[in-house]
């Protein structure tokens, strides 16, 4: 009688609707059968590693810096792809944040339930990040080990917060997560100034009166799981929802967010006092630079002054989230975050008067950039603009080895906010071009008769390849053995040798030296087949699909060469030389060139792939596959060579 009680079929979805919306209870008002795996809808499986049966959220905005979320969810896990729906992560600060009423429910297939954890249950630590060494964020979190599937997971908590930028937003939908209903309800004091902006979705809400307060309730029903497609951003697909209040408080510290100038000349007034060196720190930082000539030099100089003298350090205590430590604190302590070493570089160039802008931004590769015509807070880190007379100066403050003027993949192409004397101004930061992302490099390969080799490689990058070759020469051998075979898609090699090399103007130099016990390919009597280099200049291909919906992107535009030398052991000549392509892209080109020197007995392979465009419409998708294809053919080609007779 339980088994059948419990699999009758759902109800339709006017009267789910209809049970929903009578409370926020989850003993009395939620249907018993969302609780039970066989009453999901097939259609909602489709795609899905875990289905949101129901999810109600409630906001509830009385006065100026004062609100309160409550939240209560009913999430099947179908697989083990979908287990981190069976963890719980909840930040918060003593200060500003707390947390009360958080339970997780874990259910069986038949709904019946196995484990409940309460907030005693939970681990209660300092949010650390390897980085921070002084934090007042912390963190709850259960994570529950599902034994079998399906699961069902019931969470419920209530946040009680006393400061806020902004609402933050209601991710509708999550990457192979199907939605069966879920709604968003935020009551807000009118006076605040409440909006709101859909992003790939076009649902409106329901408007009433709570009291005093305005309410806006939005739900959502039915929604099939969204299959990511690879490369595709998330931003751009996941429908959401924004919410703000153009009056805000935070800290104690009221502001306006209605505009950008707005927040901005907030922000300008939170940093007033702490911008200025100590007047002896500011005499001797203009006679370090007196002596240099041009305003671009003395920011350069001062730029890598603060690198060799400066460590990242995160501190983050009371409002030190937005607020950077003093300059003169880093001056003396010779540390901060991104905010404090973006703010010390600021006041050394005041001490020169040399204008810049604090500057805060969402980083991260290919991270959505903040909405111009939604101002809020979006924001998590700070680097500096230098409005300098020929040019506009970008910098990257926490990092100790970025090049001067370069922000890498980490800030580019990005709105970002500028704290100028006025207030806020949204800008975008600069966009990088393949020539600001180059490989290139040279390699010298002597072949042996029994098929071994030995083989030379130079490699010179910047932008991003610099970054990732920057850290190789603190690893052990064997990590820089394994990194660079993995890279670079090398054979094993016998003896690998990493050479020391220089880092100059933005240019690492990697140097290699590698032996092979066996490096040909297959020998036939008196001929011997070999892939003629050392290493791959492109290694991806991407699968066939009937039809791109979403844009594939790269995490940057690059340039790639290298010229591979082959010297054949004596006594042996070619006898097949693959043949000389040119592969052409909509965004980039492929050349690979052979060329044979009879009197050297020397082969020489030049190859240059080039990607001018950082994201690929959907459209040019399948151009892109064939393109990838065509380059891997190409370099499958094989150089075959023989004994002389």
């Amino acid at each position: 009688m339980f088994i059948k009680h419990y699999t009758r079929l759902l109800l339709t979805t006017a009267a789910l609707c209809a049970l929903y919306t009578t409370g926020y209870s989850q003993d009395k008002n939620i249907p018993k059968n969302l609780y039970i795996a066989a009453t999901i809808p097939d259609s909602l499986k489709e795609d899905a590693n875990a289905v949101v049966r129901y999810s109600s959220d409630e906001v509830i905005v009385k006065s100026l810096g004062h609100m309160v979320k409550k939240h209560h969810s009913i999430i099947a896990v179908l697989n083990e792809k979908g287990d981190d729906n069976a963890a719980l992560v909840l930040g918060y600060d003593k200060k500003f944040t707390s947390i009360d009423d958080v339970q997780m429910m874990v259910y069986n297939a038949a709904g019946v339930q196995v484990k409940k954890y309460r907030k005693s249950d939970f681990y209660d630590h300092a949010a650390v990040d390897g980085i921070s060494i002084v934090t007042d964020d912390r963190v709850l979190i259960k994570e529950h080990a599902i034994a079998s599937y399906p699961a069902t997971i019931e969470i419920t908590y209530e946040k009680d917060m006393n400061s806020y930028l902004d609402l933050n937003e209601w991710n509708i939908e999550g990457s192979e997560r199907s939605v069966q209903f879920a709604e968003y309800k935020i009551s807000v004091n009118p006076a605040l100034g409440f909006r709101y902006m859909n992003k790939h979705t076009q649902i409106v809400p329901e408007k009433s009166k709570d009291g005093e307060l305005d309410k806006y309730t939005w739900h959502v029903t039915n929604l099939k799981a969204i299959k990511p497609e690879d490369e595709a951003l998330s931003w751009l697909v996941l429908p959401k929802i924004l919410f703000a209040t153009n009056a805000f408080q935070f800290a104690g510290l009221p502001g306006d967010i209605s505009s950008w100038e707005s927040y901005g000349k907030w922000q300008l007034a939170l940093n007033a006092d702490v911008c200025t060196l100590s007047p002896e720190r500011a005499d001797a930082i203009k006679k370090m630079t007196a002596d240099i000539k041009t305003d671009k030099e003395k920011v350069k100089f001062l730029y890598e002054y603060m690198q060799q003298n400066m460590r990242y350090v995160s501190i983050q205590l009371g409002i030190g989230g937005l607020k950077p430590f003093p300059a003169t604190f880093v001056d003396q302590k010779k540390y901060g975050d991104c905010k404090a070493l973006s703010n010390y570089m600021y006041a050394l160039l005041k001490a020169v008067n040399i204008p810049s802008y604090y500057t805060i931004i969402n980083a991260g590769t290919n991270e959505e950039p903040a909405e111009p015509s939604f101002p809020s807070d979006p924001f998590n880190h700070v680097i500096l603009c230098v409005p300098l007379k020929s040019d506009t100066t970008w910098l990257e403050c926490t990092s100790m080895t970025q090049p001067f003027g370069k922000l890498g993949t980490f800030t580019e192409n990005r709105n970002a906010l500028i704290i100028t004397e006025t207030g806020g101004k949204l800008v975008c930061t600069p966009k990088s071009k393949d020539t600001d992302n180059q490989f290139n490099s040279e390699a010298h390969l002597v072949l042996d008769a029994d098929g071994g080799a030995k083989a030379q490689i130079k490699i010179l990058s910047t932008g991003d390849y610099r970054d990732g070759y920057i850290g190789l020469s603190s690893l052990k051998t064997d990590e820089q053995k394994q990194r660079m075979i993995r890279r670079l898609n090398m054979k094993q090699p016998s003896v690998f040798e990493f050479k020391p090399s220089v880092d100059k103007d933005g240019v690492k130099e990697i140097n290699i030296e590698l032996e092979y016990d066996k490096f040909v390919d297959m020998a036939s009597g008196d001929k011997q087949f070999y892939r003629p280099r050392v290493f791959d200049l492109w290694q991806l291909t991407v699968p066939v699909v009937d039809k791109r919906k979403y844009d594939y992107y790269f995490d940057n535009p690059m340039l790639k060469t290298c010229v591979t030398t082959i010297d054949l052991p004596s006594g042996f000549e070619v006898e097949t030389l693959p043949a000389s392509q040119s592969l052409k892209f909509s965004y980039g080109t492929y050349d690979v060139k052979y060329t044979y020197d009879a009197a050297k007995n020397q082969v020489v392979n030049t190859t240059k792939f080039d990607l001018t465009k950082q994201g690929i419409p959907a459209s040019k998708y399948n151009e892109m596959q064939a393109y990838f294809d065509a380059i891997a053919k190409a370099q499958n080609k094989k150089l075959v060579i023989r004994r002389k007779a």
